[in-house]
């Protein structure tokens, strides 16, 4: 028997490491011989801090929320006398939230321990590698990637192996390929989760690309920001070293390949190919003019391959399985299986690895559960800031390249945040907005300055300031600013105002006109005012921070709209539903 305790990032954040040595307390005080390990994240965030108890003949048991004072009664109950604490243990309705989906990407994140070597091998690890080096040639390895229909999952969807095979085309001896591990996108953590469960899945991978493309270095490029990914990433590169999978002559094949892991400073502008490069020199990460494409000039003018995380642990699969495989999931044009994070205002927050061709009913509310306290589902958010609001009228849209982007958003690397009733989505894109503003390298006049003054057209909106002619001004910003950008960053920026505006032009005239905020949520146009139903209790009035409610013992209170600051303290601590929030 042993006990996993889930140490992905969103376990540690909710105190697994204090449930772990509450474990290794109470089995020592016991004196039970059982081992407690770590894995990572298995995706559902919502249940943490996870822990799995191992019998002798694998069967598994998943409790959930488990903080360090019910685990004594879990090592009394399950540990010591052999029966599962119902208690505390995962029910059918959760466990459906990993059964519904079919993983690919994740097939070993929160099963093994991703800072044991030995573990990913014995769930068929290197295997992959083994059989490219032993068996296939390098056009053979990306016409298996080819097969496959391997789509880059970082956002353009472009396809895998035209990519590998332009670098390989390229001339020249000295080539490399650098994995895009930055992540920037709010909202969105799907490659840290591989990182921090399986990071081997994206080693093999990378040394599988590497042979493909003819490349005897490969460049981890992560966030600095993510040190419990670094750490897993060094300790994994290490074990591989020491068991000849990376370094000299790999398998006896004559192919050398080794990584190294570059931390980056956390620029949003760093997803843009151009960008992360001249980060890698030690430049400031700003883009540059394509052609050259990274395929002949890239890391140091040399023949360079990005791809992300999630593209790169989906290749041992593909090798291992063959790519025919990989192609029976999903639909023509978009194969394979997708990660995505649910964020935002949904039951069942956390990872889903779905095939593509599901809808966003089957994500949302088939595996998510559907919304935080039952409210109306109003629309989502896909693609991050480069991506676009999806209204709730679509959703039954099909989760594919084509589709989404047809509805103005992207699939993007994978982030769905999800809004409800009380989303404001002029606040929403004034959001997005402001990060794509912050994160503009400014390199380009239109992306630099026009992010700026759609920016500031939205917030007055969202002050009650907005004035006839700002929804067609914001328009005409946009354009321009897509029109005139050079990277990506610039040229979708402007998405989440497009989207906004095009299913949601009723909030910005609500805005502008009646200076009236339709979900209740923009400060300077929201009131609490107090109605007949007020009992006089003054427990309002003792809870106001500056005094604005006033009103006798018993009598009815009025707030001093001047004085007001709209904290909404009154409306949370009424008991009798006297305070309304218009």
């Amino acid at each position: 028997m042993r006990v996993v305790v889930g140490q992905g990032s969103c376990g540690i954040a909710t105190g697994a490491k204090k449930t772990a040595a509450e474990f290794e307390k109470q089995i020592a005080a016991k004196k039970l011989n059982i081992n407690v390990d770590i894995t990572g994240c298995v995706g559902t965030c919502y249940l943490e801090p996870i822990v799995d108890i191992y019998e002798d003949n694998g069967e598994m048991t998943r409790y959930v929320k488990v903080q360090p004072d019910i685990v004594e009664d879990i090592v009394n109950c399950h540990l010591v006398n052999g029966k599962v604490c119902e208690e505390h243990a995962i029910t059918k309705e959760d466990e459906q939230f990993v059964e519904k989906q079919q993983r690919v990407v994740l097939r070993n994140c929160g099963i093994i321990n991703p800072e044991d070597i030995e573990e990913y091998i014995a769930v068929d690890g290197y295997k992959a590698i083994e059989k490219v080096l032993n068996s296939m040639t390098p056009e053979e390895v990306i016409e298996e990637i080819k097969i496959s229909g391997l789509r880059g999952r970082g956002g353009a969807g472009f396809p895998t192996w035209f990519k590998w095979n332009a670098a390989k085309q390229s001339p020249g001896n000295e080539k490399y390929l650098v994995c895009n591990a930055d992540e920037g996108d709010p909202g969105a953590f799907m490659d840290r989760s591989v990182l921090e469960g399986d990071p081997h899945s994206l080693i093999e991978g990378m040394i599988i690309g590497g042979y493909a493309m003819g490349a005897n270095e490969g460049v981890i490029y992560c966030r600095a920001e993510y040190p419990l990914a670094i750490k897993r990433l060094e300790i994994a590169m290490a074990q591989a070293r020491e068991k000849g999978f990376l370094g000299k002559n790999i398998f006896g094949s004559g192919f050398d390949f080794d990584i190294r892991i570059k931390a980056g400073a956390g620029a949003f502008v760093c997803g843009e190919e151009t960008a992360l490069i001249a980060s890698l020199e030690g430049e400031r990460g700003m883009p540059r003019l394509k052609p050259p494409f990274p395929a002949a000039k890239g890391y140091w003018q040399k023949p360079t391959n990005i791809n992300n995380v999630e593209t790169l642990a989906n290749v041992p699969w593909i090798i291992y399985n063959g790519g025919k495989a990989f192609g029976s999931m999903g639909t023509e044009q978009s194969k394979g299986t997708k990660v995505f994070a649910l964020a935002g205002k949904i039951k069942k927050g956390g990872l889903v690895e779905v095939p593509m061709g599901l809808t966003l009913r089957d994500v949302i509310f088939g595996i998510g559960g559907g919304i935080k306290n039952d409210k109306q589902f109003k629309a989502v958010q896909m693609g991050g800031p480069s991506g676009g609001c999806i209204p709730a009228h679509l959703i039954d849209t099909p989760v594919t390249y084509e589709d989404i982007n047809k509805t103005g958003a992207i699939v993007g690397s994978g982030g769905m945040i999800v809004m409800d009733e009380d989303t404001c989505m002029v606040d929403m894109a004034r959001y997005f907005l402001n990060f794509t503003r912050d994160e503009s390298c400014g390199k380009c006049n239109y992306c630099r300055i026009g992010t700026k003054r759609m920016l500031e057209i939205l917030e007055r909106i969202t002050r009650g300031e907005g004035v006839d002619g700002d929804i067609e001004k914001l328009e005409e910003l946009a354009m321009k600013i897509k029109d005139g950008s050079l990277c990506g960053l610039g040229q979708t920026a402007p998405n989440p105002v497009l989207t906004t505006i095009k299913y949601f032009r009723n909030e910005y005239e609500d805005h502008i006109y009646n200076k009236k905020c339709t979900a209740k949520s923009c400060k300077a146009l929201v009131k609490y005012e107090i109605t007949d139903g007020c009992k006089g209790c003054t427990l309002c009035s003792k809870k106001c921070p500056v005094g604005a409610i006033t009103g006798v013992v018993k009598g009815q209170h009025v707030i001093d709209q001047e004085k007001c600051i709209k904290c909404g303290k009154c409306l949370e601590t009424c008991k009798f539903n006297a305070i309304e929030k218009n």
